[in-house]
């Protein structure tokens, strides 16, 4: 089991795919228009984004976004037994969207259908991956089953295959996905992504700041290529709760893009539009401390300077000297504080997520969730200000 494609239902699908072209070095390989939504397919490696924006208010992207912040609407995954997949996502209350189909590829026969996944998220379930030696007829038969109204859409390739294979910004894969549910759903929900696909729980987090907290459980398919990691609040003002209040209702919080360097990549990128969350100096100075302690900090001077400056959060395991997790989050890049981006790296096949980097990150959402508050409360006394002058 592996991740296929991620695809996004925004409100200008032109906008957003070129951010991620700008920024991270994607490339766009197909767009595709039909009488009510318009669609563009980019690459980088083997990560395919896919963005669709409504034309009409026919579109069902239209409809999507009437109901929910623009966002993740498609997680679709390659399976091994298509058919089996769709029985046990029957047996949880899943709906079919898609029934099964297929179409003759020059790899073989291609098999697909699509699901209702948690909430406001949809599951295409492919059964043959497409092939990493694209061409641009296998690009062209990648629309078949990621469009619905493909047989009346207008389907045009834009990219050369080597191109997408060498694409830059040291972009490798997808690392995880996150998850976020209600308050008293997270049980429920791991349940049925066990059910359905399999997973088994890696990792679980308790996460308590003075303000907030959050419960997390970090899900793994038995392949190990895919890892799903599910939110729920346990506070009515955790960031959490703000993305559900904002999206109104569960969903995809961020998708994490490995990269094979972290630092370069983080580099490029700030001299691009992409903001990241400010990690506080007494981090490091934290981080020091414990790598003085035992000494297993399998950095050199350099490096560590390189990660204070782009403000990369990083854990290690003492039993496992070196191998290291960095990471590091954007600011959300819609409108709303709903959807954002992790970066992540990974040394030595450093598994799991790091406990202290989750702590560090919530600290640092909540931080940005205050300094959202200040101003808005400085903008309100500044109203009354003005009021109280135009009233003297």
């Amino acid at each position: 089991m592996q991740i296929d494609h991620v695809h996004f239902s925004v409100k200008d699908a032109v906008q957003t795919s070129n951010w991620f072209i700008r920024n991270l070095g994607f490339q766009e390989i197909t767009t595709s228009t039909n009488d009510h939504t318009y669609t563009k397919a980019i690459a980088n490696k083997s990560v395919f984004l896919v963005f669709s924006s409504p034309l009409k208010d026919s579109s069902p992207v239209a409809h999507y976004l009437n109901s929910y912040s623009p966002g993740v609407s498609d997680i679709a995954f390659q399976v091994n037994n298509l058919e089996t997949t769709i029985s046990q996502a029957l047996s949880v209350g899943c709906k079919i969207l898609e029934p099964l189909q297929q179409c003759q590829l020059p790899q073989g026969n291609l098999k697909w259908a699509k699901i209702t996944g948690w909430n406001s998220l949809e599951h295409t379930l492919i059964e043959n991956a497409i092939s990493s030696s694209l061409n641009h007829q296998d690009i062209q038969s990648l629309f078949c089953y990621l469009l619905p109204n493909n047989q009346n859409s207008q389907v045009t390739t834009s990219a050369h295959p080597h191109s997408i294979i060498n694409s830059n910004k040291s972009i490798i894969a997808i690392d995880h996905v996150v998850l976020n549910v209600p308050v008293g759903k997270l049980r429920q929900a791991t349940s049925w992504y066990k059910t359905i696909f399999g997973f088994q729980i890696q990792q679980t987090f308790n996460i308590k700041t003075k303000r907030s907290g959050l419960y997390s459980q970090a899900l793994v398919d038995p392949s190990g290529k895919v890892q799903l990691n599910l939110n729920e609040p346990t506070s009515t003002d955790s960031q959490i709760q703000e993305f559900l209040d904002h999206h109104r209702g569960a969903g995809i919080q961020h998708i994490a893009l490995r990269s094979h360097n972290i630092i370069e990549t983080v580099a490029q990128m700030r001299f691009g539009d992409v903001s990241f969350l400010p990690i506080p100096q007494t981090y490091y100075t934290q981080l020091q401390q414990r790598f003085q302690n035992d000494g297993t900090l399998p950095l050199t001077t350099q490096e560590w300077e390189k990660i204070k400056n782009e403000q990369i959060l990083i854990d290690w395991n003492q039993t496992e000297p070196n191998s290291l997790l960095m990471q590091i989050f954007t600011e959300p890049i819609f409108e709303k504080p709903t959807f954002f981006l992790e970066l992540i790296e990974r040394r030595k096949q450093a598994k799991g997520f790091g406990e202290g980097n989750f702590q560090a990150l919530f600290e640092a959402v909540e931080r940005e969730q205050l300094k959202k508050e200040m101003r808005g409360w400085k903008d309100v006394e500044h109203g009354r200000l003005k009021k109280i002058v135009a009233n003297s």
